[in-house]
């Protein structure tokens, strides 16, 4: 009987990869490197997430990993897109990005959901706000 049973083999970046990776001076190339490698990935995601999350300034390609991981695969990446959104409010000091992320994350139809939405989730509570600091 042939041996049916893969062995478990858990990557992280190696040191040529990880030292590109935190070179990088927005975002972009680690996000790339995320859509690009996505399925190949997974058991280095929190290590390309945490880099990310470092480099970049302005919460553009936190934005817009979340949104990928979120619609690749919503629980698959759960634990992942709510560090990224937690970065992404403390990034986006301009609120560029919140409004993307909100629809993307909560539906299009967020804001008539808010009241609910404000009750069961802080990082919605506090995107919210951020965006709407008088309410509706």
């Amino acid at each position: 009987m042939p041996n049916v049973y893969k062995p478990l083999i858990v990557r992280f970046m190696d040191s040529q990869l990880k030292k590109k990776l935190q070179q990088d001076p927005t975002g972009l190339v680690t996000y790339e490197y995320i859509a690009n490698h996505m399925g190949d990935v997974d058991d280095m995601m929190d290590e390309l997430v945490d880099n990310i999350v470092e480099v970049d300034r302005t919460g553009q390609f936190v934005v817009s990993t979340a949104r990928y991981l979120n619609a690749i695969d919503r629980n698959k990446y759960a634990q992942n897109i709510d560090t990224l959104i937690k970065a992404a409010i403390a990034k986006d000091r301009e609120h560029v990005y919140l409004g993307d992320l909100a629809a993307s994350i909560w539906g299009n139809d967020y804001k008539n959901r808010a009241q609910d939405l404000v009750a069961q989730d802080d990082n919605f509570r506090r995107i919210y706000k951020r965006l709407y600091p008088n309410g509706i």
